[in-house]
């Protein structure tokens, strides 16, 4: 009982980061959208939280795996995978020179991720409480 409660906790907080970090990337790109940041310090700031944001899904999804969580653990799977392609082909960073070509590519590949973030917070906020209760 008390593990379900410390494992639903790190969840928690894992993807309380994870939307943090990503509505930061959005933040980044909006500005730089609307021209008060320019393409060089929007692109430092997103790659220096894009491998940090893939450590700590990776590190949750395997958290689930190890505490045999099957179903929310096989939910993250295919974004994990996604992340690794990323990683593996050298997609995962975001180009100073073509920032503005793919801005609208970057925001809605961030925003579907937000919402699938803000999903798996209900669904980790549901299992805690109903852990506690």
């Amino acid at each position: 009982m008390a593990g379900d409660v410390v494992l639903w906790l790190i969840c928690f907080l894992a993807v309380a980061l994870l939307l943090g970090i990503l509505v930061y990337q959005l933040m980044c790109l909006s500005d730089l959208e609307f021209d008060y940041i320019n393409p060089f310090d929007t692109a430092k700031r997103i790659n220096k939280v894009i491998e940090l944001e893939f450590v700590i899904h990776a590190g949750m999804t395997v958290l689930l795996l190890l505490c045999r969580v099957w179903l929310i653990f096989l939910i993250n799977v295919p974004l994990v995978y996604l992340h690794a392609r990323l990683y593996l082909r050298k997609q995962h960073l975001v180009d100073v020179t073509e920032i503005f070509n793919h801005l609208e590519y970057e925001k809605t590949y961030r925003l579907l991720k937000l919402g699938f973030y803000l999903v798996l917070f209900l669904v980790v906020i549901y299992r805690m409480l109903m852990v506690v209760i």
